[in-house]
């Protein structure tokens, strides 16, 4: 915490947004006269991303009433875990959830979260998994007003492709060490993915930058 809250914020943001390890990073920084090394930038990712994208839900447009749902792998420390993922149907991003294992329980878990902070969709589109069919058929029953449900895998396409931007920047990590570190920092990647399909709704944020955009969001963490 040495560090000017500028240098932390730009490295937070190259980190998330872009395909670098923290070693890209720290060579990047330190051709622009910036001594930093990789593990402070990994420990104020871990610590900072959740913040921000905290914060970032309060400010969050609204999504569609139809959701595409489905989940990708990630691999952490050696082992496959499972990144849940909604989005509606114009792309934006619905909600994510990264779990250790992929069956009715975890599905459940991802679909109250996203339910939680969203609202109830009228549909949701996914593919032939028993599990996530489950998981909503439970929500279904509980409910008093039933969600559409359909299993149908060419309609799923859009959340399918989408997984894509998430996983070109995880790529460059080379594995995650902790599912701690995994789940903070894939909060931070789908933050920044978020913001580039313009679901941050903040006065005058249209008019700037994708970069300009999460520094607005950044002046808004209250200091502790």
């Amino acid at each position: 915490m040495r560090f000017p809250i500028d240098i932390i914020l730009v490295c937070l943001r190259w980190y998330a947004a872009y395909p670098l390890s923290y070693r890209h990073l720290e060579e990047i920084m330190h051709e622009r006269g910036v001594f930093v090394d990789h593990s402070s930038i990994n420990r104020w990712a871990i610590r900072f991303l959740p913040l921000l994208e905290k914060v970032f839900r309060k400010h969050k447009r609204a999504v569609g009433g139809s959701w595409r749902m489905d989940e990708t792998y990630i691999k952490v420390n050696g082992v496959w875990k499972y990144l849940y993922r909604a989005v509606d149907k114009a792309g934006k991003t619905v909600d994510f959830l990264l779990t250790a294992r992929r069956d009715k329980a975890a599905a459940l878990r991802f679909f109250d979260k996203a339910m939680k902070a969203n609202g109830v969709p009228e549909k949701v589109t996914m593919d032939k998994s028993a599990a996530n069919k489950a998981a909503m058929d439970e929500i279904n029953d509980r409910g008093e007003t039933p969600v559409t449900l359909r299993q149908v895998k060419y309609l799923n396409n859009i959340v399918e492709q989408d997984h894509r931007a998430v996983k070109r920047i995880t790529k460059p990590m080379l594995n995650f060490k902790s599912f701690r570190a995994a789940r903070n920092v894939l909060t931070g990647i789908e933050l920044m993915h978020m913001i580039r399909k313009g679901q941050l709704l903040l006065q005058g944020c249209i008019k700037l930058s994708f970069a300009d955009q999460f520094y607005a969001l950044a002046g808004k963490i209250r200091p502790v």
